[in-house]
């Protein structure tokens, strides 16, 4: 596959939000701001791509030889979880109030199915080295760009006159079903 289409495919046609629908949780939840939504798309972005390259090497060099590919989702979450980690940890010591406005969202990321998603992804799909980095960093940033425009479009829905019955949540779901539309590729029947 042409690296140049992979990335694109990844960031918008099979975005991992609009159209696998995985990583909901922080869509929702840290989605209010648009602050906030770049950072978390940060973390995720960070976590993602280390998680990816650290779960391809493993998978590749100690479970696919030693006959144990068994036990790469237990591997795979023992990775995230400790990527997250490390993320949280330095965010709380160099950059707090990025820490502070992400808040449960932050540790949140290591249950957050996008990126356990992605690494599965990489390797049901048999991606070279290569391919696994673009389709990792493109859904990532895939996101990130999802998670950003929801934002702006939250921020700009608080400001407006909006049903009683459709505020909040209903209308946020509303408009994640229109992005997705616009994002997903037609596919003829």
């Amino acid at each position: 596959m042409n690296l140049i289409s992979l990335f694109i495919t990844g960031m918008l046609t099979e975005n991992v939000i609009l159209s696998k629908f995985l990583g909901l949780c922080p869509f929702l939840g840290s989605s209010n701001k648009e602050k906030t939504a770049l950072y978390m798309g940060s973390s995720v972005t960070i976590v993602v791509t280390l998680s990816s390259i650290l779960t391809y090497l493993i998978y590749h060099y100690i479970l696919v030889p030693t006959n144990t590919t068994y036990l790469r989702t237990l591997m795979f979450i023992l990775i995230i979880a400790f990527l997250v980690q490390l993320v949280e940890l330095i965010l709380k010591r160099f950059l707090p109030n990025i820490h502070k406005s992400l808040g449960i969202y932050l540790p949140l990321i290591t249950t957050n199915c996008a990126v356990l998603g992605i690494t599965l992804l990489n390797i049901n799909n048999s991606f070279t080295f290569c391919e696994m980095l673009v389709y990792s960093i493109a859904s990532s940033l895939g996101f990130t760009l999802v998670i950003y425009i929801f934002a702006t479009i939250r921020e700009r829905l608080e400001k407006c006159k909006v049903p009683k019955y459709f505020k909040g949540i209903p209308i946020a779901l509303i408009t994640a079903f229109i992005m997705s539309l616009l994002f997903g590729r037609y596919i003829p029947s």
